[in-house]
């Protein structure tokens, strides 16, 4: 974040460097970068003629390099967005020599994303010397609602805890997805809201009661009726959750439970720091562990194991997914 926040200072400044190479697989601050160029570097009457958006599946290196040593027209600058720019990936180390030594007067922006370029060649090396280069790299689950908090933040809502983890829970590591979803919240609540469960379920649709975070809540003090509740609604509703994801989602639960058993010192900060969750969540966490010994929880891993191919089809193909869930359960849970 200090990063982009210095990027976008710069580029405010007008302390413009001739080449962005934006790249990595976290799409959407390259986004955010390349768009925040090509809406405020130019006035809208420059554009015109000084402003030009590619796309790698319809142009060469040569192509984009003989474009960038164009001079302006009746401007300080031009500028030049590549967008899909992976899609040159074979013959990008041929933009090395332009890396070396760019027009001064162009704006040369890539949009590289979800792969990086070969940080061991030439081109990497010099695009470090006349170049911004900066990569987007994907948010651990853990991370995300740390980031979701931070963008409410600046602008000025908040969120719970549990609002957070069931955004991150139902939509993934995609900042994208989120920012959309955020942004329909703060369209219809007034500025310093605190967003919770109850907002969530009435505004975007996810249930509050029923879902993956209730689930391992469930579990961990093993509560069979709330657990059970909550596998016959997702049996109801497979598309809206997937098996394979409660599968992958109670792997991770039951994997920093297993984390915690290895833990000497079992106290709220450290099993925070040690399974990097939020401080609000540790007791749950702490509770589960005592609830399933090291040996059992091992075994429920071995269990997930084996249902996340089953959820797959591999074995299981005449199953429904409601019935290998309550399963699931029962191996769990007793």
């Amino acid at each position: 974040m200090d990063e982009i926040k210095q990027l976008v200072t710069d580029i405010k400044k007008r302390n413009f460097k001739p080449i962005y190479f934006l790249m990595g697989e976290e799409p959407y601050y390259i986004d955010k970068i390349s768009d925040y160029i090509q809406e405020t570097v130019l006035t809208e009457d420059e554009r015109g003629f000084n402003q030009m958006v590619l796309y790698g599946r319809d142009v060469t290196i040569d192509e984009v390099v003989g474009n960038a040593k164009r001079f302006p027209m009746m401007s300080e600058y031009q500028v030049i967005i590549v967008k899909e720019a992976q899609d040159l990936s074979r013959t990008i180390e041929n933009l090395v020599e332009y890396a070396k030594n760019p027009q001064p007067s162009t704006i040369l922006v890539f949009n590289y994303k979800y792969k990086t370029i070969d940080k061991r060649k030439s081109l990497y090396k010099a695009l470090n010397k006349t170049a911004i280069v900066y990569e987007s790299k994907k948010l651990y689950d853990n991370q995300v609602p740390g980031w979701i908090n931070r963008v409410l933040s600046g602008k000025n809502y908040s969120i719970t805890p549990k609002g957070a983890q069931m955004l991150t829970e139902f939509l993934g590591t995609d900042l994208s997805k989120i920012s959309n979803e955020l942004d329909k919240l703060i369209i219809v609540l007034p500025e310093g809201t605190q967003i919770t469960p109850e907002l969530i379920e009435e505004n975007i649709g996810i249930s509050k009661d029923y879902n993956n975070f209730e689930l391992h809540k469930a579990i961990g003090y093993r509560d069979v009726v709330k657990a059970n509740k909550i596998i016959k609604y997702f049996g109801e509703n497979p598309k809206d959750n997937p098996m394979v994801l409660t599968v992958g989602f109670l792997y991770t639960y039951f994997s920093r439970v297993l984390h915690l058993h290895g833990l000497k010192d079992k106290s709220s900060r450290s099993v925070a720091a040690a399974l990097k969750i939020s401080p609000y969540f540790t007791e749950e966490y702490i509770v589960a562990a005592r609830n399933y010994p090291m040996k059992k929880v091992s075994a429920i891993i071995s269990d997930l194991r084996a249902f996340d191919v089953k959820g797959k089809g591999v074995g299981a193909n005449a199953v429904p997914q409601s019935d290998l869930l309550k399963e699931l359960m029962v191996r769990i849970m007793y």
